[in-house]
């Protein structure tokens, strides 16, 4: 059975039009599902009785079950989510001043293999289907819906678990449907997808004509500390890394951000901060540095407030563009790279 949820809307319109139907229904159906909200075909009441019923016979409109909900002091929220084989995922919900923000999973597992992230532990499982990704953005929505406070997701990043780009063609579904204005409208700006450094895929990504924000996690200044860091490293080293998104700045028309994880006299050195702003010489993206969540899978330290202010000032003072990024639910282990599906 199809769930329709993972349906963007040309290939809804190609099915549609499969099924004897116009292709305005695709619209038609957009509109019920993310417009009204509707969480039933007998909903639907401007599509006909028999049509309806062929819907229900066909087609789905299941969301994720959730297992369990946690509340951080800072009012973040981690839900862990139960998929229909039973395997779960997490996702996070950040509250900013200029919106709310869901940290979406793209894979159960992770095969990228990174040292210092609970994310992989287990390694990939299965790629997450295009309505798994919605529904986790569907159910954080109906979550603030419950909280009548009027609000709703604005802003989504590709951040949880996996590897967004290791997930090509149903991550580029997930977006198109988020994004399309019958959709969940969201804008395009507001899209923030990360990767550790797939370089075709960075390059097919720049040719899809979005204009979402992508963000490379780099966390190292050269190929040794990368190496032994990011086990992506050895397939795709640095120089590959960055003549993609070189490519990328070309032919999107767009800056990416730099993602740099701080540990403790590891790569937070004055020597990894001034390879850093050689390697990214030439291009216009920016740094978010970020304060590593200590766990207790690896012997990584969180760098002190003083290294990671002595790293920010030595890249702007070398007229590097850069940030320290907010921590959000550290405190319910749903901060950057705590994110494993744990249950109990």
């Amino acid at each position: 059975m199809i769930n329709l949820y993972g349906m963007e809307m040309k290939k809804l319109q190609t099915l549609m039009v499969e099924r004897k139907q116009k292709p305005f229904r695709a619209v038609q159906l957009f509109t019920w599902l993310y417009e009204k909200k509707a969480t039933s075909f007998d909903e639907m009441s401007d599509i006909s009785l028999s049509f309806r019923e062929e819907l229900k016979r066909d087609f789905c409109l299941d969301l994720p079950r959730v297992h369990t909900k946690q509340v951080s002091s800072d009012g973040t929220i981690k839900l862990l989510l139960e998929l229909e084989d039973g395997y779960k995922v997490e996702t996070v919900l950040m509250r900013y001043n200029y919106g709310n923000a869901v940290c979406v999973s793209s894979q159960v597992g992770c095969n990228m293999g990174c040292s210092f992230c609970s994310s992989g532990i287990l390694g990939k499982q299965r790629n997450l289907q295009p309505h798994e990704m919605v529904g986790q953005v569907l159910v954080i929505n109906n979550l603030l819906k419950a909280e009548n406070r009027g609000e709703h997701v604005t802003h989504i990043v590709v951040m949880g678990t996996g590897e967004p780009f290791d997930n090509y063609d149903n991550v580029m579904d997930f977006i198109r449907i988020v994004n399309n204005q019958k959709g969940l409208a969201i804008g395009a700006r507001h899209i923030t997808v990360s990767t550790c450094g797939l370089p075709e895929r960075i390059k097919q990504y720049s040719l899809e004509g979005l204009q979402t924000n992508l963000a490379i996690s780099l966390h190292a200044p050269n190929d040794e500390l990368r190496n032994k860091l990011m086990k992506i490293n050895k397939a795709h080293p640095l120089k590959e890394v960055m003549d993609a998104v070189r490519i990328y700045e070309k032919n999107a028309g767009r800056r990416v951000t730099y993602e740099y994880l701080l540990l403790q006299e590891v790569n937070d050195t004055k020597e990894c901060a001034l390879e850093l702003i050689e390697l990214i010489k030439g291009t216009f993206g920016y740094v978010n540095l970020i304060p590593y969540n200590e766990t207790n899978k690896n012997d990584y330290k969180r760098s002190s407030g003083n290294r990671v202010h002595a790293f920010l000032d030595i890249l702007m003072k070398n007229g590097v563009k850069a940030t320290i990024r907010k921590e959000f639910g550290s405190d319910i282990d749903a901060a950057c790279g705590q994110l494993k599906a744990k249950v109990g």
